[in-house]
Parts: C-alpha cells; structure tokens; sequence
C-alpha cells in the first residue's frame, strides 16, 4: 500500500467527517434561529401546500432569480442543474453493480461537466464586470469560484485528454466506503481532483455554498401567509408567555 494511498485514504476520510459534522451543526444551528416575525415574500401561498409548490419552484426552476435577472439565472440554473447531473453520474464510483439510470446518465457526464463550466464561468464573469456585484464580492467568493473551477476542468480533462483508470479508481472508492483500502492510481490529475474535491468538503460547512441547506430556513421562503387567521409567535416567545403566566 502506497503512502499516497494512505494520505489521500485519511484525507477524504477527514474531509468527509468534517462536511457531515459541520453540516449537522450549521443546520442545528439555522433550526434554533428564533423567527419572531411573519416575513414571507409576497406573493406568498397561504397554505403549507402552496409553501412546499413554492419551494419546489426555487430549488428545481430558480423562480425568483428567473423574475429578478435573467442572465444570472440562465448562467446559475445550467452551473447547479450540470452539478447535479456530474454528481449522479459519479454514484458509479459507490456501487456495485451500477444502476441503469447511472450508466445512463454518467455516458452525459462530460457534457454536463462543460456545462458547469460555462454557467460556472458566466457567474463568474458576473462578479468582475457588474459594478454592485463587484463591490460586495470578497476574496472569497472569487476563491470557491475557483476551487469549484479547479474541480470541474480536472474532472473534464480525465474524461477528454488524459483518461484515468477508472477501473483502479472505482475500486479505491468502493475500498474506503467498505473499509478494505485498494491502490490508488498515481495519477497528477486524479490527485488533484481528489484533493481539490476534499478541500471543498472542509470548507464548504464555513462558506457561502451553505445556501442550499439554508434556502429550507429562510422565513421569506418558507413561512406561509397566514397573518391574519394565526398568530405567529416564535417558540421563545412562546415559553416566556408560558413563564409569565
């Protein structure tokens, strides 16, 4: 067993660790958040059904993005749709044997790759040409773009350039989920890619990405407009009327 098998073994172990435990503690934490106020964007639904329509407008269609900018929405509705696609196809690597709908899907895997790409490129260029989106990124926000970059162009250049064993590296992947440790290739692009993939594990708990977990949190999404026929009163509000009582 090779010493980078080890190192890169102990790393994604790491950053897998981290990304459950960190995820688990930040939406811990969005849960706890008191909303002492009735918030909800209108117009809103005024029915849990219609909250849960709306919601699955924003995380399928990117509704309000689409009726507020058109051309961020067309650059970050292809980035997170092709994201969610390179993500599917890459269950090949954590079972055995592989469904038909993967397969399917994984033989698109480097389309969608360029796709997120382009989207990735076009928000990007966003943060540098638009005057009031230039003046509130921060270094990081140029940083991810670029960890997200780094990963998406070594994942394309191991599809299309310089093919790896795909075969050497499926059976890494399934050796750390099973906990039986299998070579892993010695090749610089794979090792990039796993190491920037593992770096946005770690991170991504501490980084403005936490807004897909945080969009099931936001009171202008999620509370349905009901003013009028129930008083909202947050839960530590409510055990304080309790105490005083």
């Amino acid at each position: 067993m090779s010493a980078i098998t080890v190192i890169y073994a102990l790393l994604l172990y790491a950053a897998t660790f981290i990304l459950i435990a960190g995820l688990a503690y930040r939406i811990n934490r969005y849960a706890r958040v008191p909303a002492p106020l009735k918030i909800p964007t209108t117009p809103a639904p005024t029915s849990v059904p219609g909250v849960v329509v709306r919601m699955l407008g924003e995380l399928v269609l990117f509704t309000s993005l689409f009726k507020a900018n058109k051309p961020t929405w067309i650059f970050g509705w292809l980035f997170h749709f092709a994201l969610l696609v390179v993500l599917l196809g890459h269950l090949r690597y954590l079972i055995e044997p592989v469904w038909a709908w993967v397969a399917v899907v994984q033989r698109v895997g480097v389309y969608a790759g360029a796709a997120m790409l382009v989207g990735l490129a076009g928000l990007w260029l966003r943060r540098i040409v638009v005057d009031r989106v230039r003046y509130i990124s921060a270094p990081s926000d140029h940083l991810m773009l670029a960890l997200l970059a780094g990963i998406g162009v070594t994942g394309v250049l191991m599809r299309t350039l310089s093919p790896t064993d795909i075969v050497a590296v499926k059976a890494f992947v399934l050796g750390l989920v099973l906990f039986d440790w299998h070579p892993l290739p010695l090749d610089g692009l794979l090792l990039t890619h796993l190491a920037l993939v593992a770096l946005l594990m770690i991170v991504f708990p501490i980084s403005k990405l936490l807004h897909a977990p945080a969009v099931f949190f936001s009171p202008t999404r999620v509370q349905v407009d009901n003013p009028r026929e129930k008083r909202h009163q947050a839960r530590w509000a409510a055990k304080l009327e309790s105490l005083e009582q």
